[in-house]
């Protein structure tokens, strides 16, 4: 059966020197599985193919791992999204059978965002765009963000919309007093990340940017980031106080996509598949955070039909992503 993964990460020696360097000063100081997280982070080649062979993964879209450009200024944005997704070209002209990119983008200059999408498309074989949550604090309801909505809405190029941590006086109002292991993982993996990517995804909706692109269409992950558990209730919020077009779940209906990406779990399965139906719910495994053979046989495990398992597994992605 192909398999296409669509939240897998990589970073460049470059990018663990500067954005992310605190991965790389924590790898070095503690080893062991950090050390390891570093070394997959930055293959692009027969390492991460072979992997993929081992674990049935046919096929991964590569994004540049978080916090990924969004807290950068703008200068600098632009020079960091161009060298990673020429990383990207690099490793799409090497195997085009087993990787395609989604573009990082400097999206504090929509214009040059445009350009560089456009460039990314042309150049390193983006079929999409990935958006590490929010910029500086600024959300994509923000119009002056929609420039760049409007071109991947035209396009047709989905956005994935990744995690990240929450502003600095949302963490601290939210986990400020509690042991700092603790903190920083409530703010992290353990919670925050989920709940900041669902807030930013109800105020896209809540800010009219479906309504003004209905053809924008946004994946995230994590079985949906706590988003399908509170569909129906996001409706208490009425038309008549919203002045949507639509009622709010009709939004998480149509103009979004959800992977696993690590969230292994058949309950948190079962509630999407009864929210959303199969043809919105996508493969993902979250290399090399999360073992790929592991989602793998999550994915094989699932109670589907034989038909569904082949929609969630590779049909989905080819229709969205057209690859």
């Amino acid at each position: 059966m192909r398999t296409i993964t669509l939240e897998e990460h990589f970073a460049t020696r470059a990018y663990l020197d500067g954005p992310d360097r605190a991965l790389k000063e924590r790898a070095e100081r503690d080893g062991g599985r950090l050390a390891k997280l570093v070394v997959d982070l930055v293959d692009l080649g027969e390492g991460r193919v072979e992997a993929m062979d081992a674990a049935g993964i046919t096929m991964q879209a590569l994004s540049l791992t978080t916090p990924g450009v969004e807290q950068l200024k703008v200068e600098e944005a632009k020079r960091v999204a161009r060298e990673t997704n020429a990383a990207i070209g690099r490793a799409v002209e090497r195997r085009p059978d087993r990787f395609f990119g989604l573009a990082s983008l400097p999206l504090l200059d929509p214009k040059a965002a445009v350009a560089e999408l456009e460039r990314a498309i042309a150049e390193d074989g983006c079929k999409g765009i990935v958006i590490n949550g929010h910029c500086g604090g600024r959300y994509l309801d923000d119009r002056f963000f929609w420039p760049v909505l409007s071109r991947a809405e035209a396009l047709k190029l989905p956005i994935y919309l990744h995690p990240t941590q929450s502003p600095r006086a949302v963490i601290d109002a939210w986990y400020g007093g509690l042991k700092p292991a603790v903190a920083e993982m409530m703010a992290g993996f353990g919670w925050g990340w989920h709940i900041e990517t669902a807030l930013h995804v109800l105020r896209m909706v809540l800010g009219g940017a479906f309504d003004a692109h209905p053809g924008l269409q946004i994946a995230i992950g994590h079985m949906g980031e706590t988003l399908p558990f509170m569909i129906e209730r996001v409706d208490s919020m009425p038309r008549s106080t919203t002045g949507l077009e639509k009622p709010v779940s009709a939004y998480l209906r149509e103009n979004l996509h959800y992977t696993f990406s690590g969230f292994n779990f058949t309950a948190a399965f079962l509630q999407l598949l009864l929210e959303v139906g199969v043809d919105r719910i996508l493969f993902s495994a979250d290399h090399p955070y999360r073992p790929m053979a592991e989602a793998r046989a999550f994915l094989d495990a699932l109670p589907v039909s034989p038909a569904d398992r082949e929609t969630i597994a590779h049909r989905n992605a080819e229709r969205l992503f057209g690859v």
